[in-house]
């Protein structure tokens, strides 16, 4: 987010650098007291193209964070981790005993992460916490992220919405319950050296998105699979479904966005932003 157009634009100082890079790293350690790490490449798909990319931003980006907080005496760290490591639900729903599973080089190296953090809170005291978030969207999420892809094609396209495999089930949790989930575990006095998740506690599968966005909008739609968009066979996540109990019982934090509502503050954020785009190309 443009730090200037924030409402708490004062009460933020940014610090240019490169999360794989250890001094600029430490200057932004130097003086906290936590450190939410959430830095990292994310997408799926490029992960089958560049996997080196991704272990040294993902892996080595959590070394310099943790090594920072250790050189700095920070008082807790909160690194985020993904529900994409546990692969396909196993057991439903999924606690933070899951097997991890891990289906493509993003989520190795994310898992690799995470082991790297709990080794640091083991061996070095850290006070390390681990937030696991499933399937976050709302208002900023990228235009490659499902959600607002599909958004996206109905608002400005012929009603096709092209996309991989629409029958994977995904526990989406809106922004706001995320957030207010990541605060709630680096408030909790003991969750050092702890797996905590953040998820809606619900799974619906991307085609139950699809028709969901199709009624809000009230635009008519067809799907169709586009090949680009398909993960390879092993490497599909077929559902992912939050059990969300550890954190409430022991931060009394629960989501309280329905999905209805979430979707209606994406499209409604979204929306004028994507006919200003419109706009400009008719400029061009």
């Amino acid at each position: 987010m443009d730090a200037d157009n924030s409402a708490a634009a004062r009460e933020i100082e940014c610090v240019n650098g490169d999360i794989r890079d250890y001094d600029s790293v430490l200057r932004g350690a130097e003086g906290a007291s936590a450190i939410f790490h959430l830095a990292a490449l994310v997408g799926i798909p490029y992960s089958y193209i560049s996997p080196q990319a991704y272990l040294r931003t993902n892996i080595d980006g959590a070394y310099n964070v943790l090594e920072a907080a250790r050189a700095c005496s920070v008082e807790r760290v909160i690194l985020t981790s993904t529900s994409e490591i546990y692969g396909t639900a196993q057991e439903l729903p999924m606690n933070e005993l899951h097997p991890i599973d891990c289906r493509s080089p993003y989520a190795a190296s994310k898992a690799a992460a995470d082991q790297l953090g709990l080794s640091y809170f083991r061996s070095f005291g850290v006070p390390v916490t681990i937030v696991r978030p499933f399937n976050t969207y709302g208002p900023r999420q990228s235009l490659r992220a499902v959600i607002p892809s599909i958004i996206a094609q109905l608002l400005t396209g012929d009603g096709v919405i092209r996309l991989g495999n629409i029958h994977p089930e995904r526990d989406f949790t809106f922004v706001d319950d995320t957030v207010s989930g990541f605060l709630a575990a680096a408030a909790a006095p003991d969750l050092s050296g702890e797996i905590v998740h953040i998820g809606s506690g619900a799974a619906v599968s991307v085609q139950e998105i699809s028709a969901c966005l199709s009624r809000l909008t009230g635009r008519t739609i067809a799907l169709k699979q586009d090949p680009a968009r398909v993960r390879p066979a092993l490497s599909e996540v077929d559902r992912l479904l939050c059990d969300n109990r550890k954190l409430q019982h022991i931060t009394g934090w629960q989501p309280r966005v329905t999905l209805d509502e979430g979707l209606l503050r994406t499209i409604a954020w979204l929306e004028p932003r994507l006919l200003q785009i419109r706009a400009a190309e008719y400029l061009v």
